[in-house]
């Protein structure tokens, strides 16, 4: 057994990383009591409260009835995710979009984006929604840092000229963020996860898209 004896006050209950977790979930359950989630809405609801501390948060999420399963179905049919900032990229397991025939991309970063919104003088969030979407068919689409992203993906797929399999849209800020989600939320006819008002963030989304991945992962050993 690992050595517990921090020489503080306070010992924590375990830091065995798997106890952790599990007793991190128990709390959280216990804590938020009903809830009106799917069983799978939940597992996503409640990893976003684990990586938050924030039950607010949890309980603003909204999400379309196929919101899990065009995720899952994405993931395992080799389709590419788009983050928004390199923090997802960063974050996430990608190795599980990989072993699927996928991966994970960000192209704020990229040199022509640079250029391209310096020249325009817009964001490099909104370039590099116009990059992806021209470069990729399909897939999830995590935005967690700029509303600008979301409303320029939403701009997209009203012109035709994006259909993502999933959007998990959480931009966490003052200026847009709200406003951004909330024009998300009456989207018809593609599926996504959001939640209403300035809270979110990369964090959040991160663990969103963790969620699904490891759903995904799950579905497919059970199949083999």
């Amino acid at each position: 057994m690992a050595n517990m004896n921090f020489n503080t006050t306070f010992v924590p209950v375990t830091v065995d990383p798997d106890k952790i977790y599990d007793h991190s979930f128990s709390i959280i359950k216990e804590e938020m009591g009903e809830h009106p989630f799917t069983d799978e809405q939940w597992l996503v609801v409640r990893r976003v409260i684990h990586a938050s501390a924030d039950f607010e948060l949890g309980r603003s999420m909204i999400f379309t009835p196929d919101a899990i399963e065009a995720g899952v179905q994405s993931i395992l049919a080799g389709r590419h995710v788009v983050a928004d900032v390199q923090m997802i990229e960063s974050g996430s397991g990608r190795k599980r979009f990989q072993k699927h025939g996928g991966d994970l991309h960000c192209y704020i970063a990229d040199e022509d984006v640079s250029k391209e919104a310096k020249s325009q003088g817009t964001t490099r969030a909104i370039i590099s929604m116009q990059k992806a979407t021209s470069l990729h068919e399909g897939g999830i689409y995590a935005i967690g840092n700029a509303p600008t992203a979301l409303l320029e993906l939403i701009r997209l797929m009203k012109e035709g000229l994006a259909k993502p399999d999933l959007i998990i849209g959480m931009p966490v800020g003052f200026v847009s963020a709200a406003e951004s989600k909330a024009e998300l939320a009456v989207l018809e006819g593609i599926p996504f996860i959001t939640n209403a008002g300035r809270k979110g963030g990369s964090t959040v989304t991160v663990a969103a898209l963790n969620a699904i991945s490891i759903m995904a992962d799950e579905r497919a050993k059970a199949a083999n």
